[in-house]
């Protein structure tokens, strides 16, 4: 579960840091005081694109980091990520700098695809308008296999596995199928293409090695001069080269060395000085001996350069990748060569393949409708509980004509909420609160299922109120027994029925506005309540109402245990 929000320089945000319990936790506040912006944050988190405008104005970078408290279950799902774990805590951080952004898990920098699915582990979000998904049918089929996924997951691993290869045998197939005349041009080019690769008779490192004599080669002349003066400043022909003056040095070291013996250790330097020396000028005229400018040579040399540079415009940046071309185009030059053979071998492949992702399909669908038949009556259990007082619920499963990566069933939801009244598309009669309450019931029957330790959810009270609204707070309350529920809401049962009440609120500081924070006890819980319940005039029946509010909420939660 969710332990700690640290949120700084984010917008109004200047710094929140707020520490989080099991249970339901709600945020109130006036509209436009800095709800949607603490989601926000939170979203930040989660790896949704963040503009460096986020950042608050006067500071360098925004900051938003959540502290969890995870299980056994979690830990051996986030091992597939290679998450270096600190006990049984994760801290995921983001921080947003202009024009970039960093993003870690227990201080180690990830991708934001890492950081999308190790959050998927840990926290599931219900955005404002994300009941408003429910209208379109390609939900419909995401919610029938996340709930049927034990059943369905390993099966759909295989399909995709099969699908992936029918498609590329697919376009394979619509690339060979040519006519003859096209066929004869691509063997000619084919054949081009692999002999002018193959008669260069390529070697791997072939290419270095031609760099370094290239270097070599147009450096000839100038390493030749250069030796030659360096054989000269070295050599003992010559009265000022070096070996001359110490075999000079020497004559004179020879004569007195009988007349001090503490020279002899000059003495005996000065020899291995003519030694090194004369090594030296040896290797030196060797050297020179044996390098030979030979024009022919350099000539060859510049050629076979040219040819392989030619050929790694052509067909590579390296002599191996030119290889591994040319053995790719000898393998289509050969399937051009063997087209029929090659096109039957093709359409048989697919139509085995076709047959094992139906066969597929039909175990995924029968694990879908057996799925559908459990999640239908959960669903209705779960609207009843949130005042649907009379509701039928269907999940309709029919054959596409065609298979895709997610098999062949056409999933819709279909629903009736008055007696006496048929079935039809959930998207027909649904409005917003009833779409809000029956993504909220399926919320919480995936949350079962998945073990997703916190829920979070902004403004799933939208257009309810009443003894509706008043059965969403028991319902909120219900799977808080289970998982962490924190709650952005407008309502004043919802906020009774808090565990934990926060308020956001906007200040004025120092002449800049920004958003606060703060957890609320009982009697301060009160008041809020009162606020939302709102009216002209606050009166003592105003606080009366919010107190039975309150106990009547602390009653229903006693009861759920």
């Amino acid at each position: 579960m969710l332990k700690n929000l640290h949120v700084k320089n984010m917008a109004l945000i200047e710094e929140i840091d707020v520490d989080f319990e099991n249970g339901l936790i709600v945020f109130t506040g006036e509209t436009g005081a800095g709800k949607s912006l603490l989601l926000g944050s939170v979203n930040v988190a989660l790896g949704q694109k963040a503009s460096k405008e986020i950042i608050r104005q006067g500071t360098d970078y925004s900051l938003v980091e959540m502290t969890f408290q995870i299980g056994e279950k979690e830990a051996e799902q986030l091992k597939a990520y290679d998450i270096c774990m600190d006990g049984d805590y994760v801290t995921v951080t983001r921080r947003i700098s202009d024009g970039r952004s960093v993003s870690k898990i227990n201080g180690e920098t990830v991708n934001l695809s890492t950081l999308k699915a190790v959050m998927s582990v840990l926290v599931d979000i219900h955005g404002q308008h994300e009941h408003q998904s429910l209208l379109y049918e390609k939900k419909h089929l995401e919610i029938l296999d996340q709930f049927a996924s034990n059943e369905t997951g390993a099966l759909r691993r295989q399909l995709k596995e099969k699908y992936t290869r029918y498609a590329e045998l697919k376009k394979l197939l619509a690339e060979m199928d040519i006519d003859e005349a096209k066929r004869a041009r691509e063997i000619e080019f084919a054949q081009f293409e692999v002999s002018e690769i193959t008669s260069a008779n390529l070697k791997i490192g072939e290419d270095e090695e031609l760099e370094r004599q290239m270097k070599f080669v147009s450096n000839s002349q100038e390493i030749l001069s250069a030796i030659s003066s360096i054989y000269q400043y070295l050599g003992y022909e010559q009265d000022n080269g070096a070996g001359a003056q110490i075999g000079r040095a020497i004559t004179e070291m020879n004569r007195v060395s009988g007349y001090d013996d503490s020279v002899k250790n000059m003495q005996d330097a000065l020899y291995e000085m003519d030694e090194l020396c004369r090594e030296l000028v040896s290797d030196i005229e060797a050297y020179h001996r044996n390098m030979e400018f030979d024009a022919e040579t350099a000539r060859e040399v510049e050629e076979r350069f040219d040819i392989i540079s030619h050929l790694k415009l052509k067909y590579g940046r390296s002599i191996q990748e030119i290889c591994e071309y040319a053995d790719e185009k000898q393998a289509y030059l050969e399937r051009l060569q063997n087209l029929n053979d090659e096109l039957e071998k093709i359409r048989s492949e697919m139509q085995s393949c076709y047959r094992e992702m139906e066969a597929i399909c039909e175990k995924i669908s029968d694990a879908r409708r057996s799925a559908a038949e459990k999640l239908e009556q959960l669903i209705v259990t779960a609207l009843e509980e949130l005042n649907f007082l009379s509701v039928d619920f269907r999940i309709v499963i029919s054959r596409t004509e065609e298979i895709t990566e997610n098999g062949f069933d056409h999933v819709s939801f279909m629903i009736s909420t008055n007696p006496g009244e048929p079935l039809k598309p959930l998207a027909k009669i649904a409005s917003g609160g009833e779409l809000s309450r029956i993504m909220l019931a399926i919320k919480s029957i995936l949350a079962s299922e998945d073990d997703v330790d916190t829920l979070i959810f902004d403004e799933i009270d939208t257009g309810i109120s009443g003894r509706t609204a008043q059965k969403v707070a028991e319902k909120l309350a219900k799977i808080s027994r289970k998982h962490q529920i924190i709650c952005i809401s407008h309502l004043s049962q919802i906020a009774a029925m808090a565990d934990d009440h926060y308020l956001i609120e906007k200040h004025l500081r120092n002449d800049r506005t920004i958003t606060t924070l703060s957890k609320l006890d009982r009697d301060a819980s009160i008041r809020e309540i009162v606020r939302i319940n709102g009216g002209t005039e606050i009166t003592n029946a105003s606080f009366v109402q919010a107190e039975e509010m309150k106990d009547m909420a602390e009653q229903v939660k006693s009861n759920l245990g």
